[in-house]
């Protein structure tokens, strides 16, 4: 099979296309036929070598059809979405023609929308439901801060908070995202300065929850943001690995306020956090209804993958990239 492996942990260019044989499926796995692979920003993190030893291929979802399901529970041909289950990190991800993924990991599906439509969804739109629902346990009628609000992510949180019901404050460092934001259902967008919580608290918002994708460089800044009891759940790093130099939860951590962290690289999809939970041929209904704007900003071919990952790097792309495989 084709397939995009990395030669080296480093930048986008150690990204190549060459032949690897053709997985086989073990008991409790199944084989898929990729048609199309979302791009994530975990994906930069495994390639450079932030997340230690990888697999030899990237990817951690996507669309396809079944080739061979051991069990028997899935018939060949049945269209299916696949996220994580190691896929990228402990076992050989979706950057490929084919790929094996444990069972619970894999969820059919009946769609009307194409296959690079249909793969931006998964991995961000379950995430944001997750840390949405999960983790920050939101109401309709509050207010949640979604912080980092243009990447793909972000903007999946801002849509998936404001259909349920909730005020949705966006934030960017880019002025002229204010109107994308808005477009996908941001009540106000609030211009990145690293001070949110000084800036929030001159207009006098009361939020309830912060949705923060920015990361350790502004964890001090959102636990700020948010109302007396209120929640902040860390999702992503978009600015940065390094960690929080000297927190002290006794000066840092105001009283009350429940703070916690959502991996889904790591877990989504595990017996702890399993995909059964996430309301996935909901979300899909509800993009092919129009009332998420989940189609992808860009598709790129498989031999396109490097200017891919450096546009991802960049920032270029306002939303979600996918790959359409075959």
């Amino acid at each position: 099979m084709k397939a995009i492996v990395i030669t080296e942990p480093s930048g986008p260019e150690v990204l190549a296309v060459t032949e690897l044989p053709d997985p086989v499926p073990a008991a409790g796995e199944v084989l898929i036929r990729v048609r199309a692979s979302g791009l994530n920003h975990a994906d930069a993190y495994m390639r450079n070598g932030s997340f230690g030893k990888v697999a030899q291929v990237l990817g951690i979802e996507c669309a396809g059809t079944v080739e061979a399901d051991p069990s028997g529970r899935l018939a060949a041909g049945t269209a299916v979405v696949a996220i994580l289950g190691g896929m990228g990190r402990t076992r050989n991800g979706s950057y490929a023609e084919l790929v094996t993924v444990p069972d619970s990991n894999v969820v059919p599906v009946a769609t009307s929308l194409s296959w690079t439509d249909l793969v931006a969804l998964p991995e961000v739109y379950a995430t944001a439901w997750a840390g949405l629902h999960q983790n920050l346990g939101l109401r309709p009628g509050q207010t949640v801060l979604v912080r980092g609000a243009t990447s793909s992510l972000g903007q999946a949180a801002v849509n998936v908070a404001a259909e349920y019901g909730a005020t949705v404050i966006a934030t960017t460092r880019r002025p002229d995202r204010a109107g994308l934001l808005r477009g996908i259902g941001a009540a106000d967008v609030l211009i990145e300065d690293g001070q949110l919580a000084r800036q929030v608290g001159a207009r006098g918002d009361e939020v309830n929850c912060v949705f923060d994708l920015v990361g350790n460089s502004v964890l001090r800044d959102s636990l700020q943001v948010v109302r007396t009891r209120g929640r902040v759940c860390q999702l992503g790093f978009l600015g940065g690995l390094e960690p929080v130099t000297d927190f002290n939860p006794l000066t840092d951590l105001p009283t009350g306020v429940q703070f916690s962290f959502y991996g889904s690289a790591f877990v989504l999809g595990t017996e702890s956090f399993p995909l059964a939970e996430i309301p996935l041929m909901e979300m899909i209904a509800k993009a092919e209804a129009g009332r998420y704007q989940a189609k992808p900003v860009r598709v790129f071919g498989f031999g396109e993958i490097v200017e891919a990952h450096r546009a991802m790097e960049e920032g270029l792309a306002a939303g979600k990239m996918v790959v359409a495989v075959g």
